[in-house]
């Protein structure tokens, strides 16, 4: 289903502004013919096909965050002293290592349900479940087979080997992790609740700050091209789109801007190497029309009386303007629906270049 943009009046008032001129060019009539033969205009073809509407911004490539921007949270379990930590930088794949405590180490393990409790035999619930997937185990019970395989990695890890899961031996994170920062110090007490690592997701995403006013144009699954800094591209995916809006800089000295946040997911992580921080550009697909009439931008011209037109040209040289409505923009490609008498193989006046 097609999603106009709203900014179409906007662009639209543009296309008038600019090509207004496009009266002047006008089929001649009446008065005395000049010696000289005017040159033919440069025209384009009326198409019919799929047009799509993009929404271009600007945004920056990193680690995936919270939506909200913020770190997550490594939250520790363990009593005892802090005898090895993460540095910042670090990554920490699900199921490796992520600090000691009294020379015992505490587990990265992948999930969305903190730890909570000691996990044994009979326990069932969604932990229960994380932890198998983690095990590689089906279900939501602890069963044998769970005690097996957690003894397996127990001994991986030099832990004790009991094929129970106690509360403090492991961390449950969505997936693995980038350490951005360490509230735990070294030979410090580990406090149980106290925050030990703040952390970013290892996935890559791309963060983009978008105009309040264009939030009900971008939906989660609208398709993405991402400008790398070298200019190549990569394909992505919108993930999430912010409800609340802030207030930030905008382009102009002194001047606001209202922004939603919109989190973009890379199709191809790894056409993005080592990149943290960096500047890009986003294409967001926002619209599509399958069998439009489409036109350039530049042969649309404003009527006196309102409205918009362009200007064909027949078969026998002769020139007429043709009311036109406007539909879905492609801002990329420079190019706009249009309905109106026109059909597809008809010549429209183009400004000459």
């Amino acid at each position: 289903m097609m999603r106009r943009s709203r900014v179409i009046t906007g662009l639209a008032a543009g296309v008038a502004a600019t090509v207004a001129t496009g009266a002047v060019l006008l089929t001649y009539s009446g008065g005395t013919a000049s010696s000289a033969q005017p040159r033919p205009p440069e025209t384009a073809a009326v198409t019919k096909g799929r047009l799509d509407s993009q929404i271009t911004d600007d945004g920056t490539l990193g680690y995936r965050k919270r939506p909200d921007g913020s770190p997550y949270s490594a939250v520790n379990q363990a009593s005892g002293i802090y005898t090895r930590l993460p540095q910042e930088g670090d990554q920490v794949g699900c199921g490796e290592t992520f600090y000691r405590v009294d020379d015992q180490p505490v587990l990265l393990l992948c999930g969305d349900t903190p730890a909570y409790r000691d996990l044994s035999a009979g326990a069932k619930g969604k932990d229960v479940r994380q932890l198998n997937q983690n095990l590689k185990v089906s279900g939501d019970r602890f069963t044998a087979k769970t005690a097996r395989a957690l003894r397996k990695l127990q001994k991986q890890r030099g832990m004790p080997v009991t094929g129970e899961l106690p509360l403090g031996d492991a961390v449950f994170m969505p997936v693995s992790i980038r350490v951005i920062g360490v509230a735990g110090r070294l030979g410090t007490r580990a406090r149980v609740g106290a925050e030990v690592v703040q952390a970013s997701l290892a996935e890559r995403q791309v963060g983009v700050d978008l105009n309040a006013a264009q939030q009900s144009l971008v939906e989660v699954g609208d398709r993405v091209q991402i400008t790398l800094p070298d200019n190549t591209t990569t394909p992505g995916e919108v993930i999430w789109v912010g409800a609340v809006a802030r207030r930030g800089e905008g382009a102009g000295a002194g001047t606001t801007e209202t922004t939603i946040p919109v989190l973009v997911d890379l199709d191809r992580p790894q056409d993005v190497r080592k990149l943290d921080n960096a500047p890009v550009r986003v294409e967001i697909t926002v619209g599509g029309v399958k069998d439009a009439l489409i036109v350039p931008v530049t042969s649309v011209i404003g009527r006196a009386a309102g409205g918009f037109a362009v200007e064909r040209v027949r078969a026998d040289g002769r020139r007429e303007i043709v009311p036109v409505e406007l539909g879905l923009f492609d801002n990329v490609t420079g190019r706009v629906q249009v309905t109106g008498a026109l059909a597809a193989g008809d010549r429209v006046v183009v400004p000459s270049i």
